[in-house]
């Protein structure tokens, strides 16, 4: 178990998850097997027509249920229902490495000043080429883009832990609409410069963004309207504190 000292913080991992049995059990899976165990797992079933849920509390998570459809809406509603210190929250087609959540506390625990901490993701299932493809325009692509248009380290959602103090600070600023990533906007709504990248937080993601041109078109618009929700009283160019200071933006299709 990764702890400084004796320090330790109570960890409550979030996954949101719509019809995801196929996948689910290998996240569920490395999950257990994780150098320091979480202390809380809690399986959002966004609508699930399957045996999501079933599988969940089969292996000792705890389900919440979110009717209203859409990443956001189920990882909101999974960060609401968490009891840890820190929320950790990662996607159901992801496999962690065993010293994933050690990694999440030790950088921390390092770094009180730190809200939230992230890490990339390594495309699985793809040629060699296509993946080294995929991890340039895409992964390091959205670290790039997406922290130019932030002015900071932009959260990625598949490996993130947010202590859950911030959480509470912004949850009624955040958009929790399902056509915005939820892991910008999120992003946005942090204080500036207090979110930590975290190389040890890699894990491994499936290539869904890649299974269709209009799979990865409507992510790329997503991202642009998360930016454009958040500028440009939240633009990089802004000062800290007006950037702090700023009324959360709102969409047609927000709610709370």
């Amino acid at each position: 178990m990764a702890t400084v000292g004796t320090a330790r913080l109570r960890i409550t991992v979030v996954v949101p998850a719509r019809d995801e049995e196929r996948l689910l059990p290998r996240l569920l899976a490395s999950l257990a097997a994780q150098d320091r165990p979480a202390d809380e797992v809690v399986v959002v079933d966004n609508g699930s027509t399957d045996r999501t849920a079933e599988l969940a509390r089969a292996a000792g998570a705890r389900v919440v249920v979110e009717p209203v459809p859409g990443v956001w809406p189920a990882a909101a509603a999974g960060y609401d229902a968490a009891t840890g210190d820190v929320v950790a929250r990662c996607d159901a087609d992801c496999v962690l490495p065993p010293g994933w959540l050690a990694a999440l506390e030790r950088a921390l625990l390092d770094d009180p000043a730190a809200l939230a901490v992230t890490g990339p993701g390594v495309f699985a299932g793809l040629p060699r080429p296509l993946r080294m493809a995929a991890d340039v325009l895409y992964m390091r692509a959205y670290f790039v883009a997406a922290g130019a248009a932030l002015g900071g380290v932009p959260l990625f959602g598949s490996s993130l832990g947010l202590r859950r103090s911030a959480w509470r600070a912004v949850r009624d600023e955040v958009h929790r609409d399902a056509d915005v990533h939820d892991d910008l906007d999120l992003s946005f709504h942090l204080p500036p410069g207090s979110t930590r990248y975290v190389p040890g937080m890699a894990v491994e993601v499936h290539h869904r963004p890649f299974t269709s041109v209009r799979a990865l078109v409507r992510r790329y618009r997503r991202g642009w309207r998360s930016v454009m929700l958040h500028w440009p009283g939240r633009a990089p160019w802004v000062e800290p504190q007006r950037r702090a200071r700023a009324a959360p933006g709102r969409s047609p299709g927000r709610t709370r």
